[in-house]
């Protein structure tokens, strides 16, 4: 009977990811013509520096950037999906100045670490669970988290569950509440058996589509990003690894996690790209549940990482600079009182 049903499944699949590559493609073109075009993202791009670890029996890999993080203030960026730590290549270099150290954690499964997510539990719940290890396993106690689609989800859970590691929170375009999957994921996860057999060359414009439907404003970045994020999965276990991917993809845990948000106690910002498909509704309710700032972008879609390097980055010195605040404010009070 599995025989039978495999069989089955791999007469279809070309049918299926045809279509759906097709009404994928056809709606990307739609967009990407309805968008003016935007001048090329300025300013130098961070090199890729990966360090790696085995934290817990998981192989972790993240970027580094910036100061020493024993001496230097931790700043952890968490990407989203379907990308890895180069979705942080513009803005890492405009933040890891003097004092600070960037530390882009590769969610476990995604980029680089695709074979360690098979067999593994991908969920939001389980990825900040990782990233909790990852921080014992460095030895960083508190932190300020800045987080993109995915990984806000990730960040938020651990917002919920360990409050006391942060010491700011940056959440851009996020996943959260109901706001995901958008469509394109929805009709991608109803077909991951199918995904899961398929050969990387069909893979690729469903893949490629559903990146151009999330949506950049310039679109210079948006093909490097294609080409870029493409590429951990046009290897013979790609397929494999995103249909395994997309079956953790449900908003179930975010509307859990939405109902226990509540204020950190520390500087918090909200920002958001005006045309995110993710909706603006859901940036305000979130600034709304952390008693947050919120910041949008104008013009903006979901990838604002990559487009708008400069106003994250700006989200995160103002944090940064509003921790470095308190901490001297701490400093002196204590000196009052010794």
């Amino acid at each position: 009977m599995q025989r039978r049903r495999l069989a089955r499944t791999q007469k279809t699949w070309p049918f299926l990811l045809g279509g759906l590559a097709l009404a994928g493609a056809a709606v990307a073109i739609s967009r990407a013509q309805t968008r003016s075009a935007a001048p090329r993202v300025t300013g130098p791009a961070a090199p890729e520096r990966i360090r790696s670890a085995t934290v817990d029996g998981i192989r972790m890999r993240w970027e580094q950037h910036g100061d020493d993080p024993a001496t230097a203030l931790p700043v952890v960026f968490v990407h989203g999906l379907p990308t890895n730590p180069r979705a942080w290549r513009y803005v890492l270099p405009r933040v890891s100045n003097s004092g600070v150290c960037c530390l882009a954690w590769e969610l476990v499964g995604f980029g680089g670490s695709l074979r360690e997510g098979f067999g593994r539990d991908l969920s939001i719940p389980a990825q900040a669970s990782y990233l909790r290890a990852w921080l014992r396993h460095l030895g960083i106690e508190k932190a300020v988290f800045v987080a993109h689609d995915y990984g806000g989800g990730v960040v938020q859970h651990l917002a919920t569950t360990s409050p006391d590691l942060f010491l700011g929170l940056v959440l851009t375009d996020s996943v959260a509440f109901d706001n995901w999957p958008v469509p394109a994921v929805k009709a991608a996860r109803a077909m991951r058996s199918a995904i899961g057999h398929c050969p990387p060359r069909l893979l690729e414009p469903v893949f490629k589509g559903a990146l151009v439907n999330l949506g950049h404003t310039d679109q210079a970045v948006a093909a490097e990003s294609r080409e870029l994020f493409w590429r951990p999965y046009s290897g013979e276990n790609g397929p494999s690894a995103f249909a395994h991917q997309l079956g953790f993809f449900s908003n179930q845990d975010t509307v859990r996690i939405g109902h226990d948000l509540h204020p950190l106690g520390c500087p918090t910002l909200v920002v958001w790209g005006e045309k995110d498909p993710l909706g603006l509704d859901s940036a305000e309710e979130l600034a709304g549940r952390l008693d947050a700032d919120l910041r949008v972008i104008e013009g903006a879609y979901h990838f604002t990482i990559e487009d708008h390097p400069n106003e994250i980055a700006d989200a995160v010195q103002s944090v940064l600079s509003r921790v470095r605040s308190e901490e001297s404010a701490g400093d002196r009070a204590g000196l009052l009182h010794s």
